[in-house]
Order: structure tokens, then C-alpha cells, then sequence
């Protein structure tokens, strides 16, 4: 029943993928004038030319700050998680409980009341505006520490570490040789969530940043929908907007496939003990 149930419901999750692709193979009358869920005579080729020339080619560099934003905070968030995580599972220490529930605590604060909080914050420092303000705040993940606790205190095993111990091993070494391998399916869940919600944020580097150098993918879209609209775009059209929406998804596409099979295989060694 489980299966029949995610089939049925398929459809309604790839129904706006598939609209998106049509809406790309399509020019700017024809977005308006065609029915939106068939092919009509197909101009992908030249949408992607518009987008990638329009004023000065400015999308390559959209693309290359999300790409910074997201890959740097990724991996600086899983680490962060991680090494939190393991921490609070196989460390007791004063307070440690409390700090634990904070973090749980902060789970349930909305990240959109944080944005104006941090906006003052970066501000009272000088960086806003800066590369910096968007990173900064994506390398904290209350719910990556609590992912990450939850699965060290079974994956790791404690008489493991008491072994390393014993062996003359260093805290330091003894997490980065030995624990941080048997967190590695963890780490990598982590990783794609940050990543993915990094490379899909579009509050917090809109109020922090004013330059259109430094805007990630998204606020730059958002930029361009909101001169199409007013029809100030000049060489921005819909069209533009929709196809370079489409290439913006691509990378991460790329990305979850690409780290999956480290995530399914890490997760299937993990289950076996022998």
C-alpha cells in the first residue's frame, strides 16, 4: 500500500519539474500564446544564450557565488554537526544536557525570525554586504547537531574509542581517525541538507546583500522575474527567468546523485555488525 501510495502522489511532485522543462524549450510568446504542459517549436538553445548574455553574462557569476555559498557552508556545517554531535553523544561534561536542549530548542525557532536579528548583528561588524554575512549564518545547523547525535551514539561504538584510548590516541586523533569515518553516512546527510537549503535560500542573502555581483541564483532570478514583470528587463525576459531556473536545479541534481551512493553505502556497512 506504501508503494501504491507514492506512485499516486508522484505525479503531484513532478508535475512543476515537468512543467519547468516544457516552459524552457519555449521563446517569450510563446510562454503566453502555447498550452503550458506540450512542446511547441523548441528554442532551449537559444534561451540558454539569452541567459547566459544577458547584462554582460552577470548569470555565470550568480552561479559561481552559489556555488561558494553553498559548497562552503555544506561542508562547514557538516563538519561543525558532526564533531557537535559526536560531542554531546560520547562526551559527558558540565552542562552538557542543557546545551543539548538549547539546541533542540532552536530546531523550533523560524529562520526567517532569526534574519532580522543577524541582519543587526552583521551590521554592528561592517559585513553586511559582504560574501561572509550569507556564510557565516548557513554554518550553524541545530538540526544537523541533533541528526548528528542521534547516530554517533550508535554508530560509534565506545569500546571502540576506549581501544584508541588505550593505544596511546589523542581525543583529536582518535575523532578524525575513527570516529569521523564511521560518521561519514551522517556527515553526508547532513552535507546535502545544508546544501540543498544554502543553495535554496533566498531571505537571508536578499537583506544582507545589495550588490548584484555577490546575489546568489536566487535572488538574482527574483531580480530578473521583477524587471520582466515591470518590463524594464531589456534583454531579461520570462523566458529567461524560467530557463535559467531550470539550470539552476541542475547542480544539485548532479550533486545528490553524485553523493548518494556514498550516503546508501555508508548507511548498509553501518547496519552490520559482525
Amino acid at each position: 500500500m506504501l508503494t501504491v501510495l507514492v506512485i499516486l502522489v508522484l505525479p503531484y511532485f513532478l508535475l512543476p519539474l515537468y512543467w519547468l522543462v516544457v516552459a524552457s524549450t519555449k521563446d517569450n510568446g510563446q510562454l503566453f500564446s502555447t498550452f503550458g504542459l506540450w512542446f511547441d517549436q523548441i528554442n532551449l538553445v537559444s534561451n540558454l544564450q539569452q541567459v547566459f548574455t544577458a547584462q554582460g553574462g552577470i548569470f555565470w557569476t550568480w552561479i559561481g557565488n552559489t556555488l561558494l555559498y553553498s559548497v562552503v557552508s555544506a561542508v562547514g556545517a557538516a563538519f561543525l554537526a558532526t564533531a557537535a554531535g559526536y560531542a554531546f553523544a560520547k562526551y559527558t561534561f558540565p552542562a552538557g544536557t542543557a546545551l543539548f536542549s538549547v539546541v533542540l530548542g532552536s530546531i523550533m525557532v523560524p529562520t526567517t525570525a532569526l534574519a532580522i536579528p543577524t541582519y543587526l548583528l552583521f551590521a554592528g561588524v561592517n559585513l553586511t554586504d559582504t560574501r561572509w554575512s550569507v556564510v557565516l549564518p548557513s554554518l550553524v545547523s541545530p538540526f544537523g547537531v541533533y541528526l548528528m547525535r542521534v547516530y554517533a551514539a550508535d554508530a560509534v561504538d565506545t569500546q571502540l574509542l576506549e581501544a584508541a584510548r588505550v593505544d596511546g590516541a589523542g581525543e583529536l586523533r582518535i575523532f578524525f581517525s575513527v570516529a569521523l569515518r564511521l560518521l561519514a553516512p551522517g556527515f553526508i546527510t547532513v552535507l546535502l541538507f545544508t546544501l540543498v537549503a544554502t543553495w535554496n535560500n533566498y531571505f537571508l542573502p536578499l537583506i544582507m546583500l545589495s550588490t548584484p555581483e555577490k546575489y546568489p541564483l536566487t535572488v538574482g532570478l527574483a531580480q530578473w522575474q521583477s524587471a520582466a514583470a515591470a518590463g524594464s528587463g531589456g534583454q531579461v525576459l520570462f523566458s529567461s527567468v524560467i530557463t535559467g531556473s531550470l539550470v539552476s536545479i541542475v547542480p544539485l541534481v548532479v550533486a545528490f546523485l553524485y553523493l548518494q551512493k556514498y550516503w546508501q553505502a555508508g548507511l548498509s556497512t553501518g547496519g552490520v555488525k559482525g
